[in-house]
């Protein structure tokens, strides 16, 4: 070490033979350094450049197995070797700078013992330090700091590399240059400051230069880059939104994890977004545990889901609590025959179909009755293999899409649907001991979207109906009771008066639903429940449509959303409200009529009514047993 402090002793003499002042010796001895450093820094300006130019592809992995660290930093591995990119690379120029400040403290200590040197720069002794001589030495380490500012401030918009770092990485990276360039400013000579000073003044020089010479945006697709940064924010995002989990969670989140993956040989999974979602499975479940002696791997974001408690009773039920984020990489790892879903955008979004088993059986079980090409986003079940449909309504607009979209056919299931299967018999049963009220019940059900009855024309209606023999119940929906009680406490207050208009905003129970002698809704998937259930017509008010996908005219097929307007019961515009009495006492007086048309038209597009759970139990049973044999006849 010591022949290199010699080294720079020598150089920074001859700095000072040529300039016969210290200080601008300093500064030439530290524009040398910069000139001797050029060829590691282009290397580091291009190395940057790789990295960002890297950037798309590092994040499209990271996004591709998102959470699975081990895999993530193998790809990202091979990805370097591709671009022959170093990642200590930027580590270098920070090494020589070091060794650059050492030498050049020993060769100003070396200075002020020798008497034939002027230390003198612009009146200030560049030999003292501030921490000794205080007073207006101070300047010295303030001025290094603020030049360190400058050039963070200048990289984090120019730097290639720096600049594409989160407000975070940016911000650290100049707190801390600022605060080391105030500390050391404050306990070295006042030449060491000088020497910090002009370095980062020649660094910003630098940087222009080399932007201009080797321009980044040559090599860099940002569109791109902007692109796949989007996607993995999308998927960093989620669950950021929802209720802060416990520690206790978190805690049984991690262990309900390695629980999952300690099992081999799962061959059925089920998927719950939270606890309501149970219903939709019900049915299948029950029967696949009465019947078959499957172990069924239930998976559910909510620690709170009933399955818990029901897993308690069979000890063929496996549950595990895993949170929406964690769910992105067990799905990746996911490793079984079959898996259901309600949840559709199968490898859309945040959830992808594993990269470890490529033949698994993705089956998507509706949740509702209604047009998939209406009320899902485009291509939202084109990545299932299965899929269990409840009509022929469903099947026509699955065809017609593959085939608009020049789509591999799907296989596709006539299942029905198992919660109106349940409705029907929770109907029955209630129907056997009630008594219908001389006073027709009406009641009004709006869906919670933009510009729904609530928002348009529910005052208008009860104020025609105040008036009238009807009773009227008033069930929002539980989202806008929410965000706007305050609306419904005054809705309340106004028809206080009315005794035959209610606001129910209890829904923990269905009879209200089968009590009413009439619905009244606008685009909410209570009309299918409702009619179908009850068999009973419905009043549809024509608020703007709902729709999820905006390409659904593409498909040569009328949703059924639409078409059971005219077939189920009748509709009005919200400007026509004041013809709403007329129609009610048309629906009312053609009960019958209706009931005949609403029992053709459920019979049609609903599969399997009454036995649809055993339909879709005995189909995925079925698919379990093709893949155990499957893997028996390749010998695995």
């Amino acid at each position: 070490m010591q022949y290199l402090y010699d080294f720079f002793e020598i150089i920074m003499l001859w700095c000072y033979k040529v300039t016969h002042n210290y200080g601008v010796a300093i500064i030439l001895f530290t524009f040398f350094s910069k000139i001797a450093l050029l060829p590691i820094s282009v290397w580091v300006h291009k190395n940057s450049i790789k990295m960002i130019q890297m950037q798309p592809e590092i994040n499209e992995i990271k996004a591709e197995y998102f959470g699975d660290k081990d895999t993530i930093a193998d790809e990202e591995s091979k990805l370097y070797k591709k671009y022959k990119y170093n990642p200590l690379a930027s580590m270098i120029p920070l090494i020589f700078q070091i060794i650059i400040l050492m030498g050049l403290i020993h060769a100003i200590k070396a200075g002020i013992n020798n008497p034939d040197l002027n230390m003198s720069f612009l009146g200030i002794d560049l030999s003292r330090v501030p921490s000794v001589e205080k007073g207006a030495f101070i300047i010295s380490p303030l001025a290094a700091a603020l030049s360190s500012w400058i050039f963070c401030l200048v990289q984090n918009h120019k730097n290639v590399l720096q600049s594409e770092q989160s407000l975070i990485n940016k911000y650290g990276t100049m707190v801390f240059s600022v605060a080391l360039s105030l500390y050391l400013g404050w306990f070295v000579p006042v030449g060491v400051a000088l020497y910090w000073i002009f370095s980062n003044l020649f660094a910003i020089v630098q940087l222009y230069i080399l932007n201009h010479v080797i321009s980044p945006k040559k090599y860099i697709d940002y569109d791109a880059l902007e692109k796949s940064r989007k996607k993995l924010d999308s998927m960093q995002s989620v669950g950021t939104g929802n209720k802060k989990r416990t520690s206790v969670e978190k805690k049984r989140e991690r262990q309900d994890y390695k629980k999952f993956f300690k099992v081999v040989n799962k061959h059925l999974v089920f998927y719950s977004e939270g606890s309501g979602f149970y219903k939709y499975y019900q049915g299948i479940i029950e029967y696949l545990l009465e019947h078959t002696n499957l172990v069924i791997h239930y998976i559910t974001s909510d620690p709170n889901d009933q399955i818990f408690k029901i897993a308690e009773l069979n000890e063929k039920i496996r549950p595990y609590y895993i949170g929406e984020k964690k769910l992105i990489t067990l799905m990746l790892k996911m490793d079984a025959d079959v898996v259901c879903m309600t949840m559709p955008e199968l490898d859309n979004y945040y959830i992808k179909r594993s990269y470890i088993r490529k033949d698994i059986e993705y089956i998507y079980i509706p949740h509702g009755m209604d047009s998939h090409n209406l009320m899902m986003r485009k291509a939202a079940l084109d990545h299932f293999d299965t899929v269990f449909v409840v009509g022929d309504h469903q099947i026509e607009e699955i065809r017609k899409t593959e085939e608009a979209y020049n789509l591999a056919e799907k296989k596709v299931v006539k299942y029905g649907y198992c919660l109106f299967d349940e409705m029907v018999r929770g109907y029955e049963e209630f129907a056997k001991d009630y008594v219908p009220s001389e006073t027709k019940k009406i009641l009004i059900a709006p869906s919670w979207q933009k510009d729904n009855i609530v928002d348009l024309c529910l005052e208008k209606m009860l104020d025609e109906l105040k008036s009238e023999s009807y009773e009227i119940i008033v069930r929002p929906h539980p989202q806008q009771v929410r965000h706007n009680r305050a609306l419904f406490e005054r809705l309340e207050e106004k028809y206080s008066s009315y005794k035959n208009i209610v606001f129910q905003i209890d829904f923990s129970s269905n009879s209200t639903v089968w009590e009413a002698d009439l619905l009244i809704t606008d685009w909410s998937g209570i009309a299918f429940e409702y009619a179908y259930t009850t068999k009973r017509p419905v009043l549809f008010i024509n608020t703007p449509m709902k729709i999820m996908n905006p390409e659904y005219t593409r498909i040569d097929t009328v949703p059924i959303n639409i078409m059971l307007r005219d077939r189920i019961g009748m509709s009005i515009d919200p400007d026509n409200i004041s013809m709403i009495n007329e129609r009610i006492k048309q629906l009312i007086n053609d009960t019958e009529v209706y009931k005949e048309k609403i029992s053709d038209f459920v019979a049609k597009y609903v599969y399997n009514q009454g036995c649809s759970a055993e339909v879709g139990a005995n189909y995925i049973f079925e698919a379990v047993k093709l893949k155990i044999n499957e893997r028996k006849a390749k010998g695995q």
